[in-house]
């Protein structure tokens, strides 16, 4: 095997050490060429070829100024504004129940009414001694207007006079307190009372809600604090009701719950009959506004360590421009400096430039 192997190499050294024909050698580099040249043809025709000085397609946006609006979104919850539970004052049995579920009751009206026999004795009772003591208090006052009689026994008249009225008054307060009394205009919204059933005071009540004074409530993050007050614009939106309506904030705490965090604010709803209690609610507060902002999409935004950036079309180059952005909402960023009006910002294809690269706009937005 040694043998097979020593003499090819021989004999492959003396062949390298001949002159070569220069004539032959050009041929032979020529062929070479050839071949290469249509292998690059050939790779060209499938990759396509670069030109760096090809113009990239991008798509630009028309910078304008025009009101720009930043919004605090939070979930609240509707609540309405009366919303009671009515108890008697004095425990008894039910004889009367006057109203039901989903009846719409008034204020001071009487919807269930207890056991009050005793009391009603009581108060004929003390009637018709307030009658005879207000007799005997008209009669001595007579006689004592002619100077008849003693001024005690007129003093005594009328002070027995005042205590019977007294008396009876308070024996009238007892009998109100045995009975349910509506104190708000409203429907009823939860009742569980029978007929002979026993109830004592601050239980077993009846629920009226008054749906036509309702309000949305909820916790703002304190970091919001300084922004959110009472006035600011809002967009309520109320997804299980496919409802929503801009109104204002009607009132926003001013203290700051040690456990959440957070404050509470309040809106105030509109008569709808598609809003109930304790509906779900959205609520995006509008906690900065400015009329004459320069305005861009946030996707046209590039960041690096030397800050935000973006590229500007400038007559066909692009041009790489340092910005100083504030607030994003929307998918929408303001531009506090950097970009004015009629700059034409690139947001499409902006990832593909570079600072002085030739662009080809082949859609514009505004």
């Amino acid at each position: 095997m040694k043998k097979l192997i020593y003499i090819p190499l021989i004999l492959l050294a003396a062949c390298s050490n001949k002159p070569k024909d220069k004539k032959a050698e050009l041929e032979e580099l020529k062929k070479q060429q050839a071949e290469l040249n249509s292998k690059i043809t050939k790779l060209q025709s499938e990759v396509g070829t670069t030109d760096s000085t090809a113009a990239v397609e991008v798509g630009t946006f028309a910078v304008t100024t025009g009101e720009f609006v930043n919004y605090v979104q939070i979930q609240g919850r509707i609540d309405a504004q009366d919303n009671v539970v009515a108890f008697t004052q004095s425990p008894g049995t039910i004889t009367a129940i006057y109203a039901k579920p989903g009846q719409r009751v008034s204020r001071g009206q009487v919807l269930v009414q207890l056991d009050n026999t005793v009391l009603k004795q009581n108060i004929a009772s003390a009637e018709a001694q307030l009658a005879l003591n207000r007799t005997l208090y008209q009669r001595q006052k007579a006689l004592w207007d002619q100077k008849i009689g003693t001024e005690v026994q007129y003093l005594q008249a009328k002070t027995t006079l005042e205590a019977n009225e007294k008396s009876l008054a308070a024996v009238r307060q007892q009998a109100n307190q045995m009975r349910i009394i509506s104190p708000i205009n409203g429907t009823i919204d939860q009742m569980d009372l029978k007929l002979g059933q026993a109830i004592q005071p601050g239980q077993n009540g009846i629920r009226i809600v008054n749906a036509d004074n309702l309000k949305v409530k909820a916790d703002v993050p304190e970091s919001y604090a300084g922004s959110v007050n009472t006035g600011n614009m809002v967009k309520i939106v109320i997804p299980d009701a496919k409802d929503s309506l801009d109104t204002k904030v009607t009132f926003a705490a001013k203290s700051i719950d040690q456990a959440s965090r957070s404050f509470a604010v309040e809106v105030k709803l509109p008569t709808r009959k598609s809003l109930r209690p304790n509906m779900t609610a959205i609520l995006k507060i509008a906690d900065y506004t400015k009329a004459d902002a320069v305005v861009i999409p946030v996707k046209a935004i590039q960041r690096s360590e030397d800050g935000d950036f973006v590229y500007v079309n400038n007559n066909g180059i692009a041009k790489k421009v340092v910005i100083k952005a504030g607030a994003t909402y929307g998918g929408r960023t303001e531009i506090v400096s950097g970009l004015k009006s009629g700059d034409e910002v690139i947001i499409d294809g902006a990832n593909d430039v570079e600072d002085g690269d030739k662009v080809k706009v082949t859609q514009a937005a505004k």
